[in-house]
């Protein structure tokens, strides 16, 4: 009876044994899947990981450096590389003690023709001179300074970005907006819903910057920046080429509705709420400056 209890107890110990045994098995076995899982996942997102993050790193380079080393840099805003225009004044805008005067005559005035608010594709300015305009107080045509200064309250409180640069974002879509025939507030108010303000957001379609423009399908309205598609995270390349497709979208649909709708991408009767959230977001902008809608 003894040998039959030792040897049951032999059986049940090696049973237990290879039991143990089979679940640390089944244990590494989950463990191993997950790891290649996990490898082949990688395999796939790490590469474009890497090139986004390159693109961020460009941009920070560009938009960071001294302006002494910038060359080619992004965007181009208003009639010359050194001054932002706006009301028969000028601001020069080589440093932070920039002071309005009187418009020196330009080669445009030199030859009798009335200057314009425009941009030419030559003429480079970097986002650096934007803020510097915005620190000087750069007036905006047809607003008031009190309701300049509301909007860019509203803005840098509601979406968390410094006072200056919402000016320079405000200043910008007031220039784009009138050269483009846009309602200005229009503008900002896609902004707000597409990227609240972040000029390096990218959606998981590769969107990119302040209005989320495709670069793949839109590469070639970045011709006329130096720096291509790169640009898009760019604040004032990306306000431009945002405000093109979307005045050529309102176009084609023959309303603000509708070409809001054309922007998002929506190809039959609804846009999934889109309009009525960049419109309903243009209502709170007026109504926290006090300027009347637009176009």
């Amino acid at each position: 009876m003894a040998v039959m209890g030792s040897g049951n107890l032999v059986s049940r110990s090696a049973r237990g044994a290879m039991y143990q045994l089979s679940e640390l098995m089944h244990v590494c076995a989950v463990y191993l899947g997950i790891a290649v899982l996990v490898t082949i996942s990688l395999t796939f997102t790490v590469p474009s990981l890497r090139e986004q993050a390159r693109q961020l790193h460009t941009a920070l380079v560009f938009v960071l450096r001294p302006d002494g080393l910038k060359g080619d840099v992004f965007a181009t805003l208003g009639t010359g590389q050194n001054d932002f225009f706006f009301e028969g004044e000028s601001y020069d805008l080589d440093g932070p003690d920039s002071k309005p005067s009187v418009a020196a005559p330009s080669r445009v005035e030199k030859s009798g023709v009335s200057p314009k608010i425009e941009s030419e594709p030559a003429a480079q300015t970097n986002f650096s001179k934007a803020l510097n305009a915005s620190l000087a107080g750069q007036p905006i045509a047809g607003v008031t300074s009190a309701q300049a200064q509301a909007l860019r309250s509203y803005i840098a409180r509601k979406y968390k970005i410094a006072h200056s640069v919402a000016g320079a974002l405000i200043n910008t879509a007031f220039l784009v907006g009138n050269e483009t025939k846009l309602d200005p507030q229009l503008l900002l108010a896609v902004i707000a819903i597409e990227s609240r303000y972040n000029p390096y957001a990218e959606s998981h379609v590769g969107a990119q910057g302040l209005m989320q423009v495709m670069t793949k399908v839109h590469k070639e309205k970045f011709a006329a920046f130096n720096e291509g598609s790169i640009a898009a995270l760019n604040p004032i390349a990306n306000i431009r080429v945002g405000s093109q497709i979307l005045r050529d979208c309102i176009k084609r649909r023959g309303s603000v509705e509708g070409g809001l709708a054309c922007y998002v991408g929506a190809t039959g009767p609804s846009d999934g709420g889109y309009g009525a959230k960049v419109l309903a977001e243009r209502r709170r902008i007026a109504l926290a400056s006090g300027i009347s809608v637009g176009r």
